[in-house]
């Protein structure tokens, strides 16, 4: 498998820290993702099947991933890279987030309040 560059514009959103409570009319009560990380998630799976045609990778993957983020505050950088593997699951990119052996040379690697976005790199193993 040649590496594949996959770029997703727009500010990153952790998938953990964008959470909110909510009570069913029985009582019960769930955490369901907030709206901001519902937005960038469906945005993300627009882009991915707008540039995405290939097969379904399953063979164990180096997954590098570089964020550009529209200010200086930086989330968790694990669980940004959380998000971004499965966001790639659910857009049937990799069969399973659990074939990502190595995250090696992921980092937020910047500000850009013009252009947030995170760069992409998967290789295969």
């Amino acid at each position: 498998m040649n590496s594949i560059k996959i770029i997703l514009q727009g500010r990153p959103i952790t998938k953990k820290n964008s959470q909110r409570m909510i009570t069913t009319k029985t009582g019960k009560r769930f955490l369901i993702q907030s709206k901001q990380y519902l937005a960038y998630e469906k945005d993300c799976l627009k882009q991915l099947m707008a540039f995405y045609r290939g097969e379904i990778i399953t063979c164990g993957i180096n997954l590098q991933v570089q964020y550009y983020m529209p200010t200086k505050a930086m989330p968790d950088l694990n669980n940004l890279l959380a998000a971004i593997a499965d966001i790639l699951e659910k857009a049937r990119v990799i069969e399973n987030d659990r074939n990502i052996v190595s995250f090696d040379g992921s980092k937020i690697a910047g500000v850009d309040k013009d252009n947030p976005r995170c760069e992409i790199i998967i290789e295969g193993r």
